[in-house]
């Protein structure tokens, strides 16, 4: 098989549910040898959402690649296993509240004195610092503090949440960052382990591009505008004649003048007012009337089909079933079969991103919860170092 990226790297994965697991999931998917301590009564995850012979299917996408461990951590027998596999650990992941594994014996400054090379990555609600530390942090509360939910939904309606738990994949993403960033630090600089600290809100927050200089420079507070992108136009989702609707991104100078020549608005790709963005922006709800004129004559596909062959940004809004046979993600393995832990055939999602010569794989499907626990017990069972 082809070597991967990570081959050899030893992750230990404490904490459940989302945040911790998905950064975990997501080394797993390179090479790292990740086990994961389980409480007596497993992760709760393997119970969340849609169940199939009692386990979550969403379970065995996200514990994929890894060895299930049963550990009762609030005891010293517990806690001296994790020690021990913690000795012999690259990285150690998890994402309980600040405070608790330093109850547990198992902080920062214990584990770092122990394994001076160990890597631990640390997500919680607002970080392992400040005045908000100490509070209990939910994705849901991430993405509410860090902006993002002020901005989801239609002006003058309660804000929405986007349908799956972004704050905390968010902030595993970031977490799977600093945890590359520590091992190039320690492995080609010749350095020592750290701890990385990952705040939700923070790692929301990230992502929301000018918010907080346009509040001061201009005193500016961006508010909710539905499907449109304020201050980008044209950039909207679209009705049409069969009750759908597509997404058209026309806010590039050389494109809109193609999108405007494609729905018959030669004026509006000739006018030199609307040459730039910020021309376009001010006369936004204009553009998006043109469009919607356009688009309601004609059934999705006839949009697209036009605006493919206009080069021209657009598509329609994908449900579970569209992804599940597009070509598109077929071609590129993002929709695999393989089989669950029952043995049932299952389509999980691929691993992204693409490496051409150290790609992701998926070696073995999720445990069943402590099925390695004799075995990893003893950290001798660990892979050879890379």
């Amino acid at each position: 098989m082809t070597p991967q990226a990570l081959q050899g790297v030893r992750v230990l994965e404490l904490g459940q549910l989302i945040a911790g697991p998905f950064a975990a999931k997501t080394l797993g998917d390179f090479g790292a040898d990740v086990i994961k301590i389980e409480p007596p009564d497993g992760d709760p995850l393997r119970t969340w959402r849609l169940l199939r012979n009692g386990t979550s299917v969403w379970w065995e996408v996200q514990s994929r690649n890894k060895r299930s461990v049963c550990l009762d951590l609030r005891t010293p027998e517990g806690q001296d296993v994790v020690r021990r596999l913690a000795a012999e650990a690259d990285v150690l992941i998890e994402n309980f509240k600040p405070g608790t594994m330093e109850g547990w014996g198992l902080g920062w400054e214990t584990l770092h004195a122990l394994n001076p090379r160990l890597i631990m990555l640390r997500l919680s609600g607002y970080g392992q610092t400040g005045p908000y530390a100490h509070k209990p942090g939910f994705g849901i509360l991430g993405e509410a503090m860090g902006g993002l939910r002020h901005l989801t939904g239609e002006p003058g309606r309660v804000p929405v949440r986007t349908g799956v738990s972004i704050g905390d994949s968010i902030a595993a993403l970031h977490g799977v960052i600093g945890v590359l960033l520590a091992l190039y630090h320690r492995d080609a600089r010749g350095g020592q382990g750290q701890m990385i600290d990952v705040a939700l809100y923070e790692s929301v927050f990230n992502l929301m591009e000018s918010l907080v200089p346009e509040y001061d420079a201009f005193g500016v507070v961006r508010e909710r505008a539905g499907s449109a992108l304020p201050g980008i136009a044209p950039s909207n989702a679209y009705r049409c004649a069969d009750g759908g609707y597509v997404l058209i991104g026309g806010n590039g100078d050389s494109i809109f003048k193609r999108l405007m020549h494609a729905i018959g608005r030669p004026d509006l790709a000739d006018d030199p007012t609307l040459a730039r963005n910020d021309g376009r922006a001010r006369r936004s709800t204009e553009l998006d009337a043109a469009i919607e004129a356009w688009t309601l004559q004609r059934p999705i596909e006839e949009v697209i089909r036009v605006l493919d062959a206009a080069q021209v940004p657009v598509g329609k809004i994908y449900t579970a079933a569209d992804i599940a046979h597009d070509p598109q993600y077929q071609a590129r393995d993002m929709v695999l079969t393989v089989n669950d832990s029952h043995g049932l055939p299952l389509k999980v999602p691929g691993i992204v991103p693409k490496l051409s010569a150290t790609p992701g794989q998926l070696r073995h499907p999720a445990p069943r919860l402590g099925e390695h626990t004799r075995e990893a017990e003893d950290a001798s069972t660990w892979p050879e170092r890379r």
